[in-house]
């Protein structure tokens, strides 16, 4: 097919982050070639669950580090959150469903390929280490985001 997909995902809310791997698992089933890059909020998507190091951190990023939610299961919803009752209430219609939980897509991508690359700029400023977050996830500047972006079929901003 030789088709490109670039996602740029600056949210780390529940349904977003949801939502952006539903699409770059798809397209990977169609045999397109998916990048996904994660900025700011969105890198809260990446996190590993199991790592935390505060080594070399100032205060403010050792004290965010630690209040924002690590791993997929952790992230709230954008919308109707209230006191995360309206996240546990998206995960169990889901599982009624049948349906992959948020960790399942992220998961599945990794499978599958899709290339994820984190933004340095977002990754320095909130203090998130490499070794913090997912091992397939590579660190890049902006620049060459841009250079995958311009080189791509279809452009999603989540």
């Amino acid at each position: 097919m030789d088709k490109r997909l670039n996602l740029l995902v600056f949210s780390g809310e529940y349904d977003k982050a949801l939502a952006a791997l539903i699409i770059a698992n798809g397209a990977k089933e169609m045999g397109i070639d998916v990048t996904m890059f994660f900025a700011f909020w969105g890198l809260l998507v990446l996190r590993d669950p199991e790592k935390y190091n505060p080594h070399g951190k100032s205060l403010f990023q050792k004290l965010f580090t630690l209040f924002t939610p690590k791993g997929t299961e952790g992230l709230t919803l954008s919308k109707m959150n209230m006191g995360w009752v309206g996240q546990m209430m998206l995960k169990k219609m889901m599982r009624e469903k049948n349906k992959p939980m948020l960790v399942d897509f992220l998961n599945g991508a990794r499978k599958k390929g899709v290339k994820f690359y984190g933004c340095k700029l977002s990754q320095e400023v909130m203090g998130f280490g490499k070794d913090e977050l997912i091992p397939e996830v590579e660190i890049i500047e902006v620049y060459e985001y841009l250079k995958d972006a311009l080189n791509s079929d279809v452009q999603l901003f989540v």
